[in-house]
């Protein structure tokens, strides 16, 4: 946890400044490709994505150090050629790895939240599962294992891989001439986050597209065929904390809906999408049929509710941050509370993005949480230390918070009860 949280330190000013940068430029050149609340949505669930991370929310079945001890049979000296195979071997589990959570309904459901946007933009490579609670794809990374590369190499190459998937989430960057044959850039990924019925289920390498190439799964970007992006099962939601599960979930009711027993337990490792013959008939899903005239998810919001959330992603960004900063000084229960209230604070915001009628509930109790860890605590987990009236801030800001919600409820939501969609016809 605490390796990873000093790595995070670094790379996230990194990130933010890249989203910003991408934000004045698409301005400068008078190119919509964001919208407030999908950006919100986005950047929340890098927040939960960062979160579980830092907390160590994920059983390793097997850890990369144990199969190096196990099965290393060759051992090289040279640094350099440790890198490179290092590499390959984890670009390779890069490839299979997203091509599996593609190819099969269980799997999916880690990997939904990252497709669920209906924009393309650098906020959503940061759209990550928080649902991935085991590691099975272990046996991917046995071949770096074998040739006996050190952990610490493959640490570094984790941090590479990982600004690798994060800059081609752009619509800024148009083809890039021969290394179109060679790494991922942002014009086959675009591909990759389209459901236009071309695009479809193509373009998964992680940093070089050779393995697309080799297992036939290379689709190039059409000058005719404009990208369409999104899933074909919209999730209608802000809340990346119901995207994450919003697949389970339809598995768990339709396994127990079925009355075929052999298909409550083959759904799980169907192909994604399948449902029982009986489920559909019963209790449809509604999926979209025509992209080319897809209609996006965008409930009526006031530019008092987006600046709210802005507000609310900010402040809970830091809150965030200090946690990380001062993950050694808490105590190690008093982590796993702080995670909670982080986790439910995103929850609770997105859903008053959403318009939810039962926000300002939910506000309610994480102000009693809030004030419940401070009277426990007698302090915000050490905040004190560092800004003598920070607990007395925070405490102000729970408060104001709860009463915003309860404003936007009774003087916003209740005069547009019902959201309205901005039909894009592409």
């Amino acid at each position: 946890m605490e390796t990873f949280s000093k790595g995070i330190q670094f790379v996230l000013p990194v990130f933010i400044v890249l989203i910003l940068s991408e934000m004045i430029i698409s301005k400068i050149r008078n190119k919509q490709v964001f919208n407030i609340m999908d950006s919100v949505s986005s950047l929340s669930s890098g927040i939960t994505n960062v979160l579980k991370r830092v907390l160590g929310l994920t059983i390793y079945i097997f850890t990369y150090d144990f199969l190096v001890e196990h099965l290393a049979v060759f051992h090289f000296k040279s640094s350099a050629l440790q890198y490179v195979i290092g590499f390959f071997a984890i670009d390779f589990y890069v490839y299979w790895n997203h091509r599996w959570r593609h190819r099969y309904n269980l799997l999916w459901n880690d990997h939904v939240i990252h497709h669920s946007s209906e924009e393309y933009n650098l906020p959503v490579a940061l759209r990550q599962t928080i649902g991935d609670f085991a590691d099975i794809y272990f046996f991917l990374i046995i071949p770096a294992a074998i040739f006996g590369i050190p952990s610490n190499v493959m640490s570094v190459l984790a941090v590479v891989m990982l600004f690798g998937g994060f800059w081609y989430h752009t619509q800024l960057i148009g083809k890039l001439g021969f290394l179109e044959k060679i790494i991922v850039t942002p014009s086959h990924h675009r591909i990759h986050h389209a459901i236009n019925p071309i695009y479809l289920d193509r373009n998964f390498g992680g940093i070089l597209i050779i393995w697309d190439k080799l297992f036939g799964t290379f689709q190039e970007e059409l000058p005719e065929e404009k990208p369409i992006y999104g899933i074909t099962r919209q999730v209608s939601t802000w809340n990346p904390i119901k995207i994450n599960f919003i697949h389970i979930l339809l598995l768990i009711k339709d396994a127990w809906r079925t009355n075929n027993i052999k298909d409550k337990f083959r759904i799980w490792f169907m192909p994604t999408g399948w449902r029982p013959s009986d489920v559909i008939e019963k209790y449809p899903v509604s999926y979209i049929t025509d992209v080319y005239h897809q209609e996006k998810y965008m409930p009526a919001s006031s530019n008092y509710l987006k600046a709210w959330s802005l507000t609310q992603l900010t402040v809970t960004f830091l809150i965030m941050m200090f946690l990380i900063v001062q993950l050694v000084e808490i105590s190690k229960p008093g982590i796993f509370v702080y995670g909670f209230f982080i986790f439910y604070s995103v929850y609770c915001y997105t859903s008053l993005m959403d318009r939810d009628k039962y926000a300002w509930i939910l506000e309610l109790v994480r102000c009693i949480i809030a004030f419940s860890i401070i009277n426990y605590y007698g302090d915000w987990f050490t905040l004190n230390k560092f800004l003598p009236l920070g607990t007395t801030i925070l405490s102000v800001y729970f408060i104001i918070s709860t009463f915003v919600s309860i404003a936007f409820e009774y003087f916003e939501f209740k005069n547009n009860i019902l959201p309205t969609s901005a039909s894009i016809r592409h």
